[in-house]
């Protein structure tokens, strides 16, 4: 596989109307995950593509590895939990950067939240160029939080490791939420983060420079800047021969002398850099989370869009950054890329649209910056044919 992700994802309810949950009469049915948002972006652009993870023996279960597998993911690994239902949720159409925004999640004690290195497939799970691994499924019970922690030590059969820090202080059951996200990101070869989740969880300010500071060993820190755009930093840090899987461990240091000490803002208990790890030299076409070649950081501009709602546009940016590193492509192209799979998302309901066709998204990624700055994009830009056409000056 190029991608494997691994991760709860849930019958979503969306409200046929506007208004608080206690006053809307009904509901659409949807599927809404961050794992396997991102398996489903990449399998509609042409990757091979699997999603793990476990399901209710229900309705529920039946209705999620349906909708996955029809975006052409491999749901294969996927088992049944004759004990645990399906999670769920229902939300209110509004934004959720708004007060008014209302979330009622029902996955304590999910099928997925009981997942574990003995009932998961880990052969399955390691069997990709990229594993992609979110801080939402750490945060889900103990026993998912062993499971990452397995997957993202060194080893033999460890593939290249994307982890977005999704950082969602409602689901912590305890206040260790920011150490654990820390430790884990820091074993990560490619990490996504906002930057205000950065602030939020490790009391981060002073930018994206800032951010990266604290993870000076991943391979790969992209920093989400919303409106702004993106920030991505590629370093030393860890290179993966994703394609064979063969890591090792490098002899345990001191923490990384380039990690600047945390702010006074910062939660006091956050662990120091973790020690560096080193792993064979990529071959052939193998993704690599940096290459002598690239840069060492980029900036682009994120695109002007019609938003019509702005759930999952984070993992579709995360899914069009990898798949420009599966292809190999330059540190700001990977960027551009993000962008346009986030537009895709922004542009429509629902946490799920398709993303523009490869040479669609390859004609944009290789526009100036002129024109990349002029470019409005509203609903139904991907089935443009032509990029004039999406480009809709006011």
């Amino acid at each position: 596989m190029d991608v494997v992700t691994l991760g709860e994802s849930m019958v979503t309810f969306l409200p046929g109307r506007p208004g608080r949950l206690a006053d809307v009469p009904s509901f659409d049915r949807a599927i809404g995950g961050a794992e396997s948002n991102v398996a489903c972006a990449l399998a509609a652009f042409g990757h091979t593509a699997r999603w793990v993870s476990r399901v209710g023996a229900d309705g529920f279960g039946d209705h999620l590895v349906e909708r996955i597998a029809g975006y052409g993911v491999d749901v294969s690994a996927v088992r049944r939990d004759p004990d645990r239902p399906t999670g769920v949720y229902f939300r209110t159409a509004g934004d959720r950067g708004t007060g008014a925004h209302e979330v009622a999640y029902y996955r304590a004690g999910s099928a997925a939240s009981a997942m574990s290195t003995r009932n998961v497939d880990l052969a399955a799970v390691r069997a990709a160029r990229v594993l992609h691994l979110s801080g939402i499924t750490a945060a889900l019970s103990d026993t998912c939080l062993d499971l990452l922690r397995a997957l993202t030590a060194p080893g033999p059969d460890r593939p290249l490791i994307s982890f977005d820090v999704n950082h969602r202080p409602g689901l912590w059951r305890t206040a260790e939420g920011p150490r654990v996200l820390l430790e884990v990101a820091r074993h990560a070869d490619v990490v996504f983060v906002g930057e205000d989740e950065a602030e939020q969880a490790w009391g981060v300010t002073g930018g994206p420079e800032a951010i990266r500071g604290v993870l000076p060993e991943p391979g790969v820190v992209v920093v989400k800047q919303g409106e702004r755009g993106a920030t991505a930093f590629a370093g030393p840090g860890r290179s993966t021969d994703a394609d064979r899987g063969r890591a090792t461990a490098s002899r345990p240091s001191a923490p990384s002398p380039t990690a600047p000490p945390l702010t006074a803002a910062s939660p006091a208990a956050l662990p120091p850099a973790a020690p560096p790890l080193t792993a064979a030299p990529p071959t052939g076409a193998s993704p690599t989370a940096a290459s002598p070649t690239a840069a060492p950081h980029a900036f682009e501009p994120a695109l002007r869009t019609a938003v019509v709602a702005t759930t999952g546009a984070g993992d579709a940016f995360a899914a069009g950054f990898l798949s420009a590193t599966l292809r190999g492509l330059p540190l700001r192209t990977r960027l551009r890329h993000g962008h346009l799979f986030a537009a895709a998302v922004l542009t429509a309901p629902g946490d799920l649209a398709p993303p523009p066709a490869r040479d669609h998204a390859d004609r944009l990624a290789a526009l100036d910056a002129g024109a990349w700055g002029r470019l409005r994009l509203g609903p139904g830009w991907t089935q443009a044919d032509r990029a004039t056409e999406e480009a809709n000056h006011p």
